[in-house]
Protein backbone atom coordinates (compact mmCIF):
# COMPACT_ATOMS: atom_id res chain seq x y z
CA UNK A 1 0.00 0.00 0.00
CA UNK A 2 1.65 3.27 -1.09
CA UNK A 3 1.94 6.15 1.35
CA UNK A 4 3.52 9.60 1.09
CA UNK A 5 6.50 10.29 3.34
CA UNK A 6 8.58 13.32 4.20
CA UNK A 7 12.32 13.84 3.92
CA UNK A 8 13.02 12.80 7.53
CA UNK A 9 11.21 9.48 7.08
CA UNK A 10 13.00 8.92 3.76
CA UNK A 11 16.35 9.38 5.50
CA UNK A 12 15.32 6.89 8.20
CA UNK A 13 14.28 4.30 5.63
CA UNK A 14 17.44 4.69 3.57
CA UNK A 15 19.55 4.43 6.73
CA UNK A 16 17.90 1.07 7.42
CA UNK A 17 18.62 -0.37 3.96
CA UNK A 18 15.47 0.59 2.03
CA UNK A 19 15.63 0.44 -1.76
CA UNK A 20 15.16 3.69 -3.64
CA UNK A 21 13.45 3.40 -7.03
CA UNK A 22 13.07 6.28 -9.48
CA UNK A 23 10.34 5.73 -12.07
CA UNK A 24 11.54 8.53 -14.33
CA UNK A 25 12.15 7.91 -18.04
CA UNK A 26 15.68 6.56 -18.62
CA UNK A 27 16.76 9.80 -20.33
CA UNK A 28 15.79 11.90 -17.29
CA UNK A 29 17.40 9.42 -14.91
CA UNK A 30 20.64 9.61 -16.91
CA UNK A 31 20.69 13.41 -16.59
CA UNK A 32 20.18 13.44 -12.82
CA UNK A 33 19.02 11.00 -10.18
CA UNK A 34 19.19 10.49 -6.44
CA UNK A 35 22.34 8.69 -5.26
CA UNK A 36 21.85 4.94 -5.02
CA UNK A 37 18.52 4.97 -6.86
CA UNK A 38 17.50 2.15 -9.17
CA UNK A 39 15.78 3.24 -12.39
CA UNK A 40 12.58 1.39 -13.30
CA UNK A 41 10.80 3.68 -15.79
CA UNK A 42 7.08 3.68 -15.06
CA UNK A 43 6.12 3.99 -18.72
CA UNK A 44 7.55 0.57 -19.51
CA UNK A 45 7.52 -1.15 -16.13
CA UNK A 46 7.17 -4.92 -16.37
CA UNK A 47 6.98 -7.62 -13.73
CA UNK A 48 10.45 -8.82 -14.77
CA UNK A 49 11.88 -5.36 -14.00
CA UNK A 50 10.90 -5.53 -10.35
CA UNK A 51 12.74 -8.83 -9.94
CA UNK A 52 15.86 -6.74 -9.19
CA UNK A 53 14.20 -5.66 -5.93
CA UNK A 54 14.59 -7.53 -2.66
CA UNK A 55 11.06 -8.29 -1.37
CA UNK A 56 12.39 -8.42 2.21
CA UNK A 57 13.46 -4.76 2.15
CA UNK A 58 11.26 -1.65 2.07
CA UNK A 59 10.93 0.08 -1.30
CA UNK A 60 10.69 3.85 -1.70
CA UNK A 61 9.43 4.96 -5.11
CA UNK A 62 10.25 8.45 -6.32
CA UNK A 63 9.21 10.47 -9.35
CA UNK A 64 9.73 14.14 -9.98
CA UNK A 65 7.16 15.77 -12.22
CA UNK A 66 7.49 19.49 -12.91
CA UNK A 67 3.84 19.79 -13.99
Amino acid sequence: MPISIGLDRLRELLATDAQLVEVLPAEDYAKAHLPGAINLPLGRLQEADVSVLDRRRPVVVYCWDPL
